[in-house]
């Protein structure tokens, strides 16, 4: 097994059900393992993907912005920079560790300050699997219904988001 690995069980929408249509935000139980440290919560695991999927490019520092296992994901706006992306506001509570890229590698440091290195390739790979695990879920379920036209535009570009990072 990897040096880093994710994944997510018990996948269900926040009122305990397999399929919600008016809930956005898929959440599970997660488990990462980086280097010999495994770290579990149960998460809002569709923020967790996208997260994630932010990394392959982005430096994420942990405690600076949301954690990479929130607990929750109350909000979702559009960032103000005419980027598309979107930024998700939840609690404080979550499980968080830095990615930091050094050319062709990224390092993992955990809350405990544990580092591993891995190459970028094999955190692509892993970070895309987790993805894929959580969009199918979506793709299994009914057809999500925003509640008004705010949150109908959030989550198209929370796809769209979704979509760019993932298929570049």
């Amino acid at each position: 097994m990897s040096e880093f690995y994710i994944t997510a069980t018990d996948l269900e929408w926040i009122n305990g059900e397999k399929d919600n249509p008016e809930d956005l935000c898929l959440h599970g139980h997660a488990v990462a393992k980086i280097g010999n440290e495994i770290l579990e919560y149960d998460a809002t695991v569709s923020a967790t993907a996208l997260y994630l999927l932010k990394t392959i490019t982005e430096d994420h520092i942990m405690y600076e912005d949301n954690q990479m296992l929130p607990c929750c994901g109350h909000f979702m706006f559009l960032k103000e920079d005419g980027s598309g992306d979107v930024l998700i506001c939840g609690c404080t509570n979550g499980i968080d560790w830095s990615v930091i890229h050094n050319k062709e590698d990224v390092k993992i440091i955990t809350e405990f300050g544990n580092e591993i290195v891995i190459s970028l390739d094999e955190y692509k790979k892993e970070v895309f699997k987790f993805a894929d695990l959580i969009e199918n879920f979506y793709n299994n379920c009914t057809e999500k219904l925003p509640k008004d036209t705010f949150e109908r535009d959030v989550y198209i570009a929370f796809w769209k988001e979704w979509h760019r990072r993932r298929n570049k």
